[in-house]
């Protein structure tokens, strides 16, 4: 080939690397707080523990976690807490006061977990009174019950009757710990405990707060319950942000968010003195069933490598490992340029300026997502149903601009479901449009379910823009191909409006704030313009 005709694509080529690099400079920027989120020679009030490391979880009743696991964690959240906070008394987690004074610096407050079930109360109450008694010097207070009346499993006069029963048992100060609203609602339980314990989570609120109005949310909160119950000691019970997950309209998970949140309301703690315990010391994987991908990513350590998320001094990066995914983008990047090169050879004649720019703009676009789009598969994908669904559509992502470079540069369109599963009736297609095929209808299909998940059921459901880009944005371009004549299917129809319509609903639920739903839905449209322009007549691959 001419030198000539490198000119375009090897232009291309370095803007395209350029704009790469440009993006994930600004992807990766970290940001310098004023107040490290732990500091060197300073120790957390309290802190929340559960001990449930990989697949442990609470939820099976066989769980029980050893005595040497909890001592390996309480040994290092000693060094940066004067206190704990427990739920239970189950799965082993009784062995955290006797582990705490023999390692010593350590302060429980103890949790009982009630729920609908009487008997197993009583089982609980017993223990955890128990314990208090043979570790006063210890267990500095007893929290009886978590989030029972925001769950509806006991009404509030048994409530009452049951933290005077458990105070008359103990000589340390009793409380209840619920969502700030409930204890709003239900102000007789007041006058039964010694201390208010309120749960301020900015990122659940009814309209949650951006994070950087946390802090201030917070405040206001506190002193709002502060005056609604004079008299009293308010303890924050419940604090934090998450470092991944979905966003829920302005309130975005993130690493530089979550140390942000912390850093603001533990600096405003000792401003304003007064006393707050952090949710939580470990992610917890097992939490993520209940709450999506954002439950299991509260923790000041990660799950896994027991690692401070943020260490004193280092700067807080939401991309820690940015070169290495910037290096990958540009990989993938020339990959889409070669394979369009490749093609070209094959050709008695060269392609349009037009078509080097639709390669470059998938070549791109998947180049900038690669690494975020890697980040979220690893961190969203729970179980062996998640795993296939987000690897699915990560692949097709990578695929995607490849295939779809090929196609452009050999003119053909992309394939109908029709031409993949439809009679042959004398047309033959090579295994590179059959692939190409292939991932269209993956795209197509988890995008289609995925949107609907957002319709009835989103809470929890993350978005995910960044493989679907990759994946939709080639398939877009391959309209420059589009055969002029042809009738429309009635598949690609179909799924052109429930994408559609799916979009629009979830634009509106979501919120305007809310730019991981903003982008999902921006790319849901492009996809279905592009199967609402598809036609089933196709030329020969």
């Amino acid at each position: 080939m001419e030198l000539k005709s490198l000119r375009t694509p090897l232009a291309l080529l370095l803007v395209s690397f350029g704009v790469i690099a440009a993006m994930w400079w600004w992807l990766a920027t970290p940001i310098t707080l004023a107040r490290a989120p732990i500091e060197p020679g300073a120790k957390l009030q309290c802190v929340s523990y559960a001990p449930f490391r990989g697949a442990q979880s609470p939820l099976d009743p066989k769980t029980y976690i050893d005595a040497d696991q909890i001592e390996q964690d309480l040994t290092q959240l000693a060094k940066i807490s004067e206190c704990v906070r427990t739920y239970s008394i189950e799965n082993g987690l009784d062995q955290v006061p006797a582990i705490a004074t023999k390692i010593g610096g350590l302060k429980v407050i103890q949790g009982i977990w009630l729920g609908s079930n009487k008997l197993k109360n009583q089982q609980q109450i017993a223990v955890a009174v128990g314990l208090v008694k043979h570790y006063p010097n210890v267990i500095s207070a007893v929290v009886v019950g978590n989030e029972v009346l925001l769950r509806g499993e006991m009404t509030t006069a048994d409530l009452a009757a049951t933290i005077r029963s458990v105070k008359a048992q103990v000589t340390v100060p009793v409380t209840y710990a619920d969502v700030w609203e409930y204890w709003l609602r239900n102000r007789e339980i007041y006058d039964t405990v010694d201390f208010v314990t309120v749960h301020i989570l900015p990122y659940w609120e009814d309209f949650p707060i951006r994070a950087k109005l946390a802090a201030a949310h917070v405040d206001m909160i506190r002193q709002q319950v502060a005056i609604a119950f004079p008299g009293k000691e308010i303890l924050i019970g419940e604090t934090g942000w998450p470092s991944e997950g979905r966003m829920r309209e302005g309130a975005l998970p993130s690493r530089t968010n979550q140390a942000r949140v912390v850093s603001e309301i533990l600096s405003l703690a000792k401003r304003e003195n007064f006393r707050v315990n952090l949710i939580e010391a470990y992610d917890q994987p097992w939490k993520r069933k209940l709450e999506g991908t954002v439950g299991g990513y509260w923790g000041l350590f990660d799950a896994a490598r027991r690692a401070l998320k943020y260490p004193p001094g280092e700067p807080v990066s939401n991309f820690p490992l940015w070169k290495l995914q910037m290096g990958g983008g540009m990989m993938l990047s020339f990959i889409v340029f070669l394979t369009g090169w490749m093609t070209v050879r094959r050709r008695p004649w060269p392609p349009g300026a037009g078509a080097w720019v639709a390669v470059a703009v998938s070549a791109t676009s998947a180049g900038i997502l690669l690494g975020v789009a890697a980040d979220k598969m690893f961190y969203e994908s729970l179980g062996i149903g998640g795993w296939l669904q987000w690897g699915a559509l990560f692949a097709a992502g990578l695929l995607a601009p490849i295939l779809g470079a090929n196609a452009l540069m050999a003119g053909r369109p992309l394939p109908t479901f029709l031409d993949l599963l439809g009679p042959a009736n004398g047309r033959k297609y090579g295994p590179a449009t059959y692939l190409l095929g292939l991932t269209l209808v993956v795209t197509v299909l988890i995008g289609a379910e995925t949107a609907l998940g957002f319709v009835f059921d989103p809470r929890y459901r993350d978005f995910p823009f960044a493989s679907l880009t990759m994946a939709v944005v080639p398939f877009a371009m391959l309209l420059f191909n589009r055969p002029a004549q042809g009738v429309r299917p009635i598949a690609e129809a179909t799924f052109a409006g429930l994408l559609a319509v799916s979009a629009g609903y979830i634009v509106l639920n979501e919120g305007r704030d809310n730019w991981q739903s903003l982008w999902t839905c921006a790319i849901y449209l492009v996809l279905a313009i592009t199967l609402w322009r598809a036609r089933a007549v196709q030329s020969p691959g």
